[in-house]
């Protein structure tokens, strides 16, 4: 067997300390692409290590997904595969083609002259980007010719239509991909007004609002804190080392606005300890306490229970949750009582 890079020996570390968990979490400790991600553990798994690559969906929507894409109209360009290897960027999207729009016919008559005798000021071409039509220099009439009409601001052109596998399947990369059980919304839907949330603190059982990385509108309840939860960590066939105990989170988020949210709802839900230390979620799930799913679709409520495994004498004042550990803006914070 050949010796891997040391990319591929951070990658099998972690994997080995985490044991079961998705690929997308796997690249974001790493910060990695998935899709590389992915392939490395393909191709480790191909040359004989002991690890098995899965994907999970939902048969259904897959189906409706192929039926939908089996129907698109056949002037449709079809969705451009990334390149074979390893991509680092960021994967790029279809959108309008850059350049500027024919200019429309002019709307109604307009009366045919021979060019009258002396100069004549000529209109110079519009820009393409500007916004609004500057009118032209007033010019002295001649009574012996007719007067041009008003100009008119040049019409809006309409934009291209979606793309029917993006409408179907949500953006490249995205949970969308992942999730079939639920129908894509439409990106330019508009979204209901919001409000920022004022409230960033509460205590077990209370729901706070919050807002996501890109304008997601969420409401987030903190139902149970199970302190301690040997009983369920064991009764799943786990085994806790001496002086560990265990605790199990219930959480719920309401995506209230049109916007999906497409990461796990716990992704970055962490216990705070009296020192201030924040103790991150074990990579275990329970079968009597089923853990979060990807992605929240709007209007949708998702469920799910967080393990952690921290020591037996470590007091928990708080449990925090944020969409990203450095942004302190969005965070939500729920007091424990001892």
């Amino acid at each position: 067997m050949v010796a891997p890079d040391p990319v591929d020996v951070r990658l099998l570390s972690l994997v080995a300390e985490m044991g079961r968990a998705a690929v997308h979490e796997v690249a974001a400790r790493l910060g990695l692409d998935p899709r590389e991600v992915a392939a490395r553990l393909v191709a480790l798994s191909a040359n004989g290590l002991p690890l098995m690559v899965g994907v999970e969906c939902d048969p259904n929507g897959i189906r409706a997904a192929l039926a939908a894409i089996a129907h698109q109209p056949a002037h449709q360009p079809p969705m451009v595969s990334p390149p074979a290897g390893f991509p680092s960027g960021a994967y790029q999207v279809q959108g309008t083609p850059s350049g500027t729009y024919p200019p429309p016919p002019p709307s109604g008559p307009y009366p045919v002259a021979t060019p009258p005798s002396g100069p004549y000021q000529v209109a110079t071409p519009y820009p393409a980007q500007q916004q609004a039509y500057a009118p032209p220099m007033p010019q002295r009439p001649n009574p012996g010719w007719p007067q041009n009409p008003p100009s008119q601001p040049f019409p809006a052109q309409p934009p291209p239509p979606p793309d029917p596998a993006a409408s179907t399947w949500g953006p490249p990369q995205s949970s969308s991909w992942a999730r079939g059980d639920q129908p894509h919304q439409a990106a330019q839907q508009p979204s209901p007004p919001r409000t920022p949330a004022a409230v960033r603190t509460g205590k077990v059982g209370g729901t706070l609002q919050a807002e996501g990385l890109e304008g997601e509108y969420l409401s987030i309840q903190l139902v149970e804190v199970v302190d301690p939860a040997d009983f369920l960590f064991t009764a799943a066939g786990y085994r806790l080392q001496e002086g560990e105990r265990s605790v199990v989170v219930h959480t719920e988020m309401v995506n209230k606005g049109a916007q999906p949210f497409n990461s796990l709802p716990d992704l970055y839900l962490v216990l705070v300890a009296k020192d201030g230390r924040a103790i991150t979620k074990a990579p275990v799930s329970l079968s009597s306490r089923p853990p979060h799913r990807i992605g929240v679709a709007p209007g949708e409520t998702a469920g799910g229970h967080t393990v952690y495994v921290l020591p037996e004498n470590v007091e928990l004042t708080a449990v925090r949750w944020s969409p990203r550990p450095d942004d302190t803006a969005r965070t939500l914070t729920w007091a424990v009582e001892p």
